[in-house]
């Protein structure tokens, strides 16, 4: 189902909230081979990631992200914060948000849940698995899911 005709139309534009230097370079890597147009933005602290998601100060043209990749460990405001003002917000909450955290404690996926997340995803530490979880989530959410209409 590559052949989504959205993604020939618009690129799709992702957010990635993460801090990890490593988990940025892989992940634009695994999306750079995406057969998918898209647009990556990176934003490393949960206060800058509100900042963008709401356009304010330098962020004021910021393209509204169709996808969020969220980790849970952000410097300034943690990502779980974060979460939960994007799903308390009317108009953001309906862009998917995709935790990604390297913490499988059953505390921090029920309180992901809790806060709305779409979905809750384990970092691995292997190279070829993280590249794969990337990719996985390129299928699915991008290539199968009928994502909602830009924000604006």
């Amino acid at each position: 189902m590559k052949n989504n005709i959205y993604s020939y139309l618009n690129p799709i534009e992702i957010l990635l909230i993460e801090d990890n230097l490593a988990d940025i370079r892989l992940t634009k890597e695994a999306l750079k081979e995406s057969k998918i147009i898209n647009n990556l933005s990176v934003i490393r602290d949960g206060e800058e990631a509100l900042l963008y998601l709401h356009k304010i100060g330098k962020y004021k043209n910021s393209k509204s992200p169709n996808l969020i990749l969220l980790d849970l460990n952000l410097p300034k405001k943690s990502g779980q914060e974060v979460l939960y003002e994007i799903k308390n917000d009317p108009i953001l909450k309906v862009i998917p948000v995709v935790i990604l955290s390297i913490s499988k404690l059953e505390e921090d996926i029920l309180k992901s849940y809790n806060n709305y997340a779409n979905c809750y995803i384990v970092k691995p530490i292997d190279f070829n698995q993280f590249i794969e979880v990337v990719k996985s989530i390129e299928d699915f959410w991008i290539s199968i899911v009928k994502l909602p209409p830009d924000i604006a």
